[in-house]
C-alpha cells in the first residue's frame, strides 16, 4: 500500500518528538517540537527554555503559554516552517523522508489530536482527522525534491 500510517519505528524521523537539531530564527532546539511551541508567544525566556526541553517537555510546556493573538492564522505556516528546516537541516533525515517517495503521510496517534493527525482511539474512530502534520510533510518533501 502507498501508505504511511504512523511515525513510529523506522518512520519516527517524521514525528515532531524525534531528535533532530533545528536552527530556527536564531534559536536552535533539539526537535520539532520544541521548535514549534516556541513560535505560539514572543517571549525570548520561553524560546531559551524550550531550546533545552525534550520534546514532551516542550509540549507541556506549549500548552500552558498565553498565545500570540494570531496564532490560529499562523500556526499551519510556522509548523512549514520547522518541517522545512529540519529536514532541509539535516541531509539524512531529508534523504530519508524523499525515500518516502510518493506515499501518503498519516500522522496516527491515539491522544485525540485530529487537527495535526488522526486519532485512531476507539472514541474516534468514527471520525478522520486533517491530518496537518502528514500533509505539511507532503508538501516538504515535493518542495525538496525541487532542491
Amino acid at each position: 500500500m502507498n501508505i504511511i500510517e504512523g511515525f513510529r519505528g523506522q518512520y519516527y524521523f517524521l514525528s515532531n518528538f524525534s531528535d533532530s537539531k533545528i536552527c530556527y530564527k536564531g534559536h536552535t532546539y533539539k526537535n520539532g517540537e520544541a521548535a514549534f511551541h516556541s513560535e505560539k508567544n514572543g517571549f525570548s525566556e520561553y524560546k531559551e527554555k524550550l531550546e533545552k526541553a525534550n520534546p514532551s517537555e516542550a509540549k507541556k510546556l506549549g500548552r500552558r503559554v498565553k498565545l500570540r493573538p494570531d496564532w490560529e492564522q499562523v500556526k499551519e505556516t510556522v509548523m512549514h516552517d520547522i518541517v522545512y528546516a529540519k529536514f532541509s537541516q539535516n541531509e539524512d533525515l531529508k534523504r530519508k523522508l524523499l525515500a518516502t517517495g510518493n506515499k501518503i503521510l498519516i500522522e496516527s496517534n491515539t491522544w485525540h489530536d485530529n487537527y495535526w493527525g488522526n486519532c485512531i482511539c476507539a472514541k474516534c474512530k468514527n471520525k478522520y482527522g486533517k491530518n496537518m502534520l502528514g500533509i505539511t510533510l507532503m508538501r516538504v518533501r515535493e518542495e525538496l525534491k525541487q532542491c
